[in-house]
C-alpha cells in the first residue's frame, strides 16, 4: 500500500439545495454529515454533482461512500474493517481468490501495514489489485460488447 494522503475529501461535493455550502462543509464529502443508516443509492442521488455523471464517476462515487460510511471518524479504515468489506461488499471479486498466493499476499500486505489503517487511496488500490487478480474480471473481458 503507497500510504499518500487522499484528495477526495478536499473536493467540495454539493448537497441539493445548498446553492452555496458553508466552508466547513466545502472540503468534505457530502456523506460525512449523512447518517449511517441512508442508503448508498439515496446518498450518491443527493449528491448533485452527480445527477448527470457517467457510470465511471458513479462506480468511483460509490466506492468512496462506502469508505466513508465504513472509516473511523479519522477517515480511515481498520483492517479488520477493510477485510470485512471485501468480504461482503466485493464478494464477486473475491471469491474463488481465497486459495491463490497471489490473493494471501495481499492480505498478509494488509495485516503488514505499519499504520493497521488504510486511508481512502490504500483502500481504492487494493480494491483494484483484488479486481486485476478476479476470476470475475476475465468474464468481465469475455462478455460480448456488439451484436
Amino acid at each position: 500500500m503507497c500510504g499518500c494522503v487522499h484528495s477526495t475529501q478536499d473536493q467540495a461535493l454539493r448537497l441539493e439545495g445548498e446553492p452555496n455550502p458553508p466552508a466547513a462543509l466545502s472540503s468534505t464529502l457530502a456523506s460525512k454529515n449523512m447518517p449511517k443508516s441512508i442508503s448508498i443509492s439515496k446518498q450518491l442521488a443527493s449528491i448533485k454533482a452527480l445527477r448527470k455523471g457517467s457510470d465511471l464517476e458513479k462506480a468511483i462515487a460509490t466506492a468512496a461512500l462506502v469508505f466513508r460510511n465504513s472509516s473511523d471518524p479519522d477517515g480511515k479504515l481498520g483492517k479488520a474493517t477493510a477485510k470485512n468489506l471485501l468480504q461482503t461488499q466485493f464478494k464477486n471479486f473475491t471469491e474463488g481468490q481465497e486459495t491463490k498466493a497471489r490473493y494471501k499476499d495481499l492480505l498478509s500486505e494488509l495485516d503488514e501495514h505499519t499504520e493497521n489503517k488504510l486511508d481512502f487511496e490504500d483502500f481504492m488500490v487494493l480494491l483494484l489489485s483484488v479486481t486485476i487478480m478476479s476470476d470475475l474480471l476475465q468474464n468481465i473481458w469475455s462478455v460480448k460488447i456488439t451484436q
